[in-house]
């Protein structure tokens, strides 16, 4: 069985993209088949895995807006993961999906074609490296997942988007994917020397009943590095290295956590807000600010 992981945030600068990059790598090194879908127009995650967006002719777009076979743009990197690339082009699937009937669920249709084409070669997993906004891109890549993962910078203003993104959950899993799962955040670009970290970790937690994905992921300049050599952290850095380290813990415990029984449904994002009394959601916030 296939699992879909969406990793999704609006805020932009959350380390999205590396953690895309990292897990995919990681669940390779762990003996899983891995496909990577790069839906962000400005093709990070394309460029970070060493292919220049500019000098490819097939790209998600294609598979996306003109219907093309996705084996045929899919590529395989030196990673050990496959890539569904992305280009510039895909800034206008947006307004060619606008007006589509079934856009919710173009990328499921695709996924779900290469899982007819491969058969039992089919990927083990299929990650989403969703778009820094809350359109149709990301509605889409919601509809196809069974989990969200939330990658999380540990300040005020990644804290006040997670509420907006929880939001449209709520409403993918009313309208397109009832079975869509919270994963939980994964707290990124951490330093847990500061109070301010520790703090806003624990207000998103307490405020919005998340669950945190262990270990967070500490800063370290080498996820600057690695995208200048076309790979992920895990070949460019030592196996040592404190970020490396961190997300092959990760993916082994979301390996774990794809073999759960899935759980009683919690109450929706937009239930349990509304549970929490305003003035202790503004105290939390007012304190993870200071």
């Amino acid at each position: 069985m296939t699992t879909t992981l969406a990793i999704a945030n609006q805020k932009g600068g959350v380390a999205k993209t590396t953690t895309v990059a990292s897990l995919g790598a990681a669940l390779a090194e762990l003996g899983h088949k891995v496909l990577l879908v790069d839906l962000d127009p400005q093709a990070c995650l394309t460029f970070s895995l060493g292919i220049d967006p500019e000098d490819l002719e097939l790209s998600v777009h294609h598979v996306l807006t003109k219907g093309l076979d996705p084996l045929e743009a899919v590529i395989e990197t030196d990673d050990g993961v496959d890539l569904l690339p992305a280009t510039i082009e895909l800034a206008r699937a947006e307004a060619d999906l606008l007006t589509r009937t079934g856009r919710e669920h173009v990328i499921k249709s695709a996924i779900e074609s290469l899982a007819e084409d491969l058969g039992d070669e089919g990927y083990d997993w299929v990650l989403l490296d969703c778009p820094p906004s809350l359109g149709v891109l990301t509605v889409a890549a919601l509809t196809a997942a069974d989990g969200v993962l939330i990658p999380l910078q540990c300040e005020t203003l990644s804290h006040r988007g997670v509420g907006q993104l929880l939001d449209t959950v709520h409403d993918v899993r009313r309208f397109t994917n009832r079975k869509l799962e919270v994963w939980g955040v994964l707290p990124t670009l951490y330093d847990g020397r500061t109070n301010h970290a520790r703090t806003v970790l624990e207000t998103i937690s307490e405020t919005y009943d998340l669950e945190v994905v262990e270990p967070p992921i500490p800063k370290t300049i080498k996820f600057a590095e690695a995208p200048a050599a076309g790979r992920s952290i895990l070949a460019t850095a030592a196996r040592s290295n404190k970020g490396a380290l961190a997300y092959r813990e990760v993916a082994a415990n979301l390996v774990t956590r794809s073999q759960r029984p899935k759980a009683k449904r919690k109450p929706t994002a937009k239930a349990t807000a509304k549970k929490a009394p305003a003035k202790k959601a503004a105290k939390t916030a007012k304190k993870a600010g200071s």
